[in-house]
């Protein structure tokens, strides 16, 4: 019987590994107006004058999300929600007003002259990288936990 199991349980494994990946990257292109209201407003408020190259949704197993690519580079990508998740700026800076005002305040007192030009908003820290290409992590409660 722990033979038929196991057996089992390797071609149930096999199946999930030949399956999830036709699913995992299943990016699909959508108009601007098919974000969600909060990620549109995003757009609007903070990249307000950029011109969007294009928009995808994302849909995992699990969840989605979305990628918004604008004509200067910039990458922004909202969860399900259309909350921001990343920020990155190929060519410039993530506006102010989107990172956190405890980390602002750090970067003011100890980077200062420094731009953020990318931001990674996870469930338990964030990740800064400064156009010296320095990179700051900092815990959900905005201290700092690595400088790289």
């Amino acid at each position: 019987m722990t033979q038929t199991v196991k057996t089992l349980m390797i071609v149930i494994c096999c199946a999930m590994a030949y399956f999830m990946p036709a699913h995992a990257d299943n990016n699909k292109p959508i108009k601007v107006t098919d974000l969600p209201v909060r990620a549109q407003t995003v757009l609007s408020q903070h990249f307000n004058g950029q011109k969007v190259s294009f928009a995808t949704i994302e849909s995992g197993l699990i969840d989605k999300s979305y990628d918004v690519v604008l004509q200067n580079g910039t990458k922004i990508e909202f969860d399900k929600k259309g909350n921001v998740t990343e920020i990155d700026c190929k060519q410039g800076a993530v506006p102010v007003k989107l990172i956190p005002r405890a980390i602002y305040a750090y970067l003011q007192n100890n980077q200062a002259g420094q731009t953020v030009r990318k931001i990674e908003l996870n469930k338990n820290e964030y990740e800064v990288e400064l156009s010296n290409g320095l990179d700051i992590t900092f815990n959900k409660h905005f201290q700092v936990i690595d400088i790289d």
